[in-house]
């Protein structure tokens, strides 16, 4: 099995039916799929790999002082004293920091914040495109998605970004590089590595892998777009392994919505989605990532009301 890969580029053609249909499919079937031709400019990409390889050069002493790595050594240690260990399940071997338009962002290299304001210009309008055909394929008004993620336009939807790298990892067999879960938000669009692998999405029971392509763009559906369509788009489950070779970069871009919105399905049929304010469902979100997402719904369920006595 292969995760789809579409040419956006189609999308204003001739083919555009067959490019809204490549995409219904991805929501629908996989929760990931692969753009290319999708706008960005390549240069500005390459610009994005260099500024974001250079800043975890600058993170790495700290990385090797993290506690995934302490924990690793130890278990190694204890190994070689003949001593049984377990493989960790409650950390990931992964070096991260997150930037959006209301914290501090790194200074250096001097050209990050220059390169990735420019960066996430771009990705923010290749998400509300992307929306706009889930809208579409889903027989929604146009910018519906965005208009609930907004709160009918009385807040400002969040949208940040997540720079990731996985170093090599000396023992994979003994930890994960981020453990398996489902996103929380909307819309995310990840740039990848092209050159080492490792993010894997779970699909019909196995794991496949989400093989690197030069210049793509990486989607995949959040739990909130489930809830927006109905079910029809399922938030899909993904993790990265550790790999023994190769440092894996991955920038991740969350188009969420904002903290004070109110999401209940837009699609019609059933009662299986609560109605809920999206920063009630962050709350829950954060103490169990990486639980099941049904008894996340199930917690911001608003109680029935009791009948009168």
């Amino acid at each position: 099995m292969v995760v789809p890969v579409i040419d956006l580029s189609k999308l204003d053609g001739a083919e555009r039916a067959e490019t809204m249909a490549q995409i219904a499919n991805g929501c629908e079937e996989w929760g990931f799929f692969q753009l290319v031709n999708h706008g960005i400019p390549l240069e500005l990409l390459e610009r994005v790999k260099k500024v974001c390889s250079d800043c975890y050069r600058l993170r790495e002493a700290g990385f090797k002082a993290s506690e995934p790595v302490r924990t690793l050594d130890a278990l190694v240690e204890a190994e070689q004293r003949g001593e049984a260990v377990t493989p960790v399940d409650y950390m990931d071997w992964e070096d991260i920091f997150y930037i959006h338009d209301g914290n501090q962002w790194p200074s250096d290299p001097p050209a990050f914040k220059e390169t990735m304001r420019e960066y996430r210009a771009e990705l923010r309008k290749l998400a509300e495109r992307v929306m706009e055909a889930m809208d579409e394929n889903l027989g929604l008004e146009k910018g519906a998605i965005q208009r609930a993620f907004s709160g009918d336009g009385r807040h400002e939807p969040f949208f940040g970004t997540k720079v990731s790298h996985y170093p090599p990892c000396p023992r994979p067999d003994l930890i994960t590089g981020l453990r398996a879960h489902t996103d929380a938000g909307g819309v995310i669009l990840l740039f990848q590595d092209d050159q080492v692998g490792g993010l894997e999405v779970l699909k019909d029971g196995e794991w496949t892998d989400v093989q690197p392509l030069a210049g793509a763009i990486v989607v995949n559906t959040g739990d909130q777009i489930e809830v927006l369509s109905n079910g029809r788009y399922r938030s899909a489950w993904h993790r990265v392994l550790p790999m023994r070779d190769g440092n894996r970069r991955s920038i991740a871009s969350f188009y969420n919505p904002a903290n004070e919105a109110t999401i209940s399905p837009a699609v019609a049929g059933g009662e299986a989605y609560p109605k809920y304010v999206f920063g009630d469902y962050m709350d829950v979100y954060t103490k169990q990532k990486f639980q099941a997402k049904e008894p996340r719904f199930e917690a911001v369920k608003a109680p029935k009301s009791s009948p009168a006595a």
